[in-house]
């Protein structure tokens, strides 16, 4: 059971939680050493109906017949908004710390034990790749909405749909700009973009507009929907650029 209320997360998904904790329990048995909740649902940005909730179960080991006895666990709790989560050893966490150091910073500072062991406690992240993580996170976000917008024939329902998925995946490297510059990382969406536009002297626009869209907050008709994922993609690529700045100057 989870011992404490998770703020900002409707009761009805921390009993989901609890439910789907046993099941993954009974699945597991002694091979599942802790299962950790991150993401929105922890930062109290948790939207029903649109937002995921994100999990990282550790496992002592795991084989392929193990992974697919999950799938039965994934048919039927991705429907309450579980997504598949991250499979990892503890060897692995540690081992794979400086490959993915902008990730495992996020779920280290903002996760919840919902059964098991806490694999973070004491663990220490070396940031010094964080950097390049980060002009390489900007970059693929770049070419990815180029990509994606053709892929979906330029339309306005293509639009509709990349400017929240894109944004979701932008914040994390958002703050991974604070870490960069050794500020205080804000969780909150709006006041990270509100920071980060105000430290590098940006326009982010773009990105308030994806964030109003994401949480349903405004509906842009036909003739907006364009302008709004131009001024988007200006953006994303002004920021990119800017931090590829920031890289150069550090490296001085």
């Amino acid at each position: 059971m989870i011992e404490r209320v998770i703020e900002g997360l409707p009761e009805e998904n921390q009993k989901l939680l609890n439910t789907y904790v046993k099941d993954v329990k009974a699945l597991f048995a002694d091979q599942l050493e802790g299962v950790l909740l991150y993401g929105s649902a922890v930062r109290g940005e948790f939207l029903p109906g649109r937002s995921n909730l994100n999990l990282l179960l550790l496992v002592s080991s795991y084989d392929q017949a193990l992974l697919k006895g999950y799938e039965a666990i994934h048919r039927r709790w991705s429907k309450e908004q579980i997504v598949a989560p991250l499979f990892l050893t503890e060897a692995e966490l540690r081992s794979s710390a400086s490959v993915f150091p902008l990730e495992y910073l996020e779920i280290q500072e903002q996760h919840r034990v919902l059964g098991g062991r806490d694999p973070f406690v004491g663990f220490h992240i070396e940031a010094h790749r964080l950097a390049t993580e980060v002009q390489q996170g900007l970059m693929a976000a770049v070419l990815r909405l180029r990509q994606r917008y053709v892929e979906g024939n330029a339309t306005e329902e293509a639009a509709l749909i990349l400017l929240p998925l894109s944004i979701t995946s932008l914040l994390p490297l958002l703050r991974g700009i604070q870490r960069m510059q050794g500020r205080a990382v804000k969780f909150q969406s709006e006041e990270l973009v509100k920071d980060v536009e105000e430290q590098l002297k940006l326009d982010l626009r773009g990105l308030h507009d994806a964030l109003l869209l994401k949480r349903g907050q405004i509906t842009p008709g036909p003739k907006e929907i364009p302008r709004l994922f131009e001024r988007y993609l200006h953006t994303v690529t002004a920021l990119a650029n800017s931090v590829v700045g920031l890289v150069r100057e550090g490296n001085r």
